[in-house]
């Protein structure tokens, strides 16, 4: 789904190699001293300490100026409150030391929300459970939307353990936005999976279902998360589905359900192919001359065939010493 309304550009301020800048820092203060320690007689060799100190308050300042910048990270650009742009460039820089730099994470991240329960289209209670699959495409939504200010408030969907982890690690922005897409998972997943039933209702056939039509329940999860999470910046790689069962109270009884329904389909396919080979033996009878058999004779031997045919057990020969009237 194409996110509109992008606010994100590129940093176009100054940006300096950060190795030509660390010797630019740190040399010229200790040289400074030395020169004046061997110029300067004794009685001003307080000055020398003067440098020294405001040197290393420099120094200190400078050297905020520092970060560094691997494959598939950016930092956003803030001057006293001012966006000033995304930097992606990767390498060792250094920009002015006011310059605030939060640091974004472009990679793509995993998140398993554990099973929760749901009530599907006709009521059952069911176990449902996802993957999902995002990445942040706008840095500056991702930074200046989302409130990180409380995020130990914030509940994460799912379980107490990967999802936890994922939020309690990084910095502000990183646990804000492991928050958000949990909490929005969470709610996307029970909107969507909520509109079907878990099975084929009677007399429904061909309806979409959670148990038989996984693709289409994905896709239609996976745009409804890029519609709730596109307010954050963020874009869903995949979402799908990896757990569905009924919930334990219920779970019991529509195992049953499913059983009788098996065993059903199952007689209904063996009485076919019973009455297949009924109506194939009567045929193969009538084309051999000697033996003719009259309607009640055939009667008794469909009848004895589909008893051998669609019997559980096998059958039990009985042998007629008299006749098929008596």
């Amino acid at each position: 789904m194409e996110q509109k309304n992008n606010r994100e550009f590129p940093y176009e301020g100054r940006l300096l190699n950060g190795f030509v800048m660390l010797a630019a820092v740190l040399i010229p203060v200790p040289v400074s001293i030395l020169v004046l320690l061997l110029a300067l007689p004794e009685y001003l060799y307080w000055i020398p300490g003067i440098v020294a100190g405001v040197g290393l308050i420099a120094i200190g300042i400078l050297l905020c100026g520092f970060f560094v910048l691997q494959p598939n990270q950016a930092r956003v650009m803030i001057f006293f409150g001012e966006y000033r742009g995304t930097c992606q460039k990767t390498g060792f820089f250094w920009v002015n030391p006011f310059m605030t730099k939060k640091k974004v994470s472009l990679r793509i991240r995993n998140m398993d929300i554990a099973p929760i329960k749901v009530n599907d289209k006709v009521g059952n209670p069911v176990m449902i459970g996802m993957v999902l699959v995002w990445k942040v495409r706008d840095t500056y939504r991702a930074v200046f939307d989302i409130d990180a200010s409380d995020v130990e408030g914030l509940v994460v969907a799912g379980d107490g353990k990967s999802n936890q982890a994922q939020a309690t690690g990084g910095n502000a922005v990183a646990k804000a936005l492991n928050a958000f897409v949990g909490i929005q998972s969470d709610a996307a997943l029970r909107e969507v999976t909520g509109r079907y039933a878990y099975d084929e209702e009677e007399g429904k056939k061909g309806e979409i279902t959670l148990r038989s039509d996984g693709h289409e329940v994905n896709e239609q999860l996976e745009a409804k998360l890029n519609e709730r999470l596109a307010m954050a910046g963020i874009e869903v790689v995949e979402a799908r589905l990896n757990y569905l069962a009924y919930a334990p109270e219920i779970a019991a009884v529509m195992l049953r359900r499913q059983q009788a329904s098996a065993i059903i389909s199952a007689r209904e396919k063996i009485v076919e192919g019973a009455v297949s080979m009924v109506k194939m033996a009567l045929e193969q009878l009538k084309e051999e001359p000697e033996i003719e058999l009259d309607k009640e004779r055939q009667a008794a031997m469909v009848s004895n065939l589909l008893v051998v045919l669609c019997g559980d057990e096998p059958a039990q020969p009985v042998v007629n010493t008299g006749t098929l009237y008596q």
